[in-house]
């Protein structure tokens, strides 16, 4: 039975310098045996097939980072201060705790929820959200090809 006292958390998510129009808001909640992760965002940008040797633009790889900042840097390569995967047990990627589904758009807009239980939600407060340019190919080393970093939110207890 699930605790119904335990807390739900939220990432506040805000586009970076490379798409600046991304907002929207990811909820962990604490279910039997692990977690539920909803989010829903607005501001992606079109998918793009890969051409010429690119990968394409979207799905979007959706992922939580180690660390819990959203610190621009660099403009070109944003978010940087968040540190690579959530991955307490030190898996290949592809198995990462914070290796997440990849975010699907019509128009921008994607919500979807997931059940996870790699993470309780205390787990992951204190750390990130990132929303990247490609999709994640969940085999490449360390992080899956993912490309750029788009957006970021910082996990904090709702």
């Amino acid at each position: 039975m699930v605790n119904l006292f335990r807390r739900i958390a939220c990432a506040r998510i805000k586009g970076g310098p490379l798409a600046p129009q991304i907002r929207g808001i990811v909820y962990f909640i604490p279910v039997a045996d692990g977690t539920k992760v909803s989010v829903e965002v607005s501001g992606l940008p079109p998918y793009q097939p890969a051409r010429d040797g690119e990968d394409p633009i979207g799905p979007h790889g959706f992922h939580i980072h180690e660390f819990g900042s959203c610190k621009i840097g660099d403009p070109n390569d944003p978010f940087q201060a968040a540190g690579g995967h959530y991955n307490p047990d030190n898996q290949p990627h592809g198995d990462h705790a914070g290796d997440l589904p990849v975010l699907f758009s019509n128009d921008g807009y994607a919500r979807m929820s997931v059940f996870t239980n790699e993470f309780e939600v205390e787990d992951v407060v204190g750390r990130s959200v990132i929303i990247h340019q490609n999709p994640d190919d969940y085999r490449s080393q360390p992080a899956g090809d993912a490309g750029k970093r788009l957006a970021c939110g910082v996990i904090e207890w709702d």
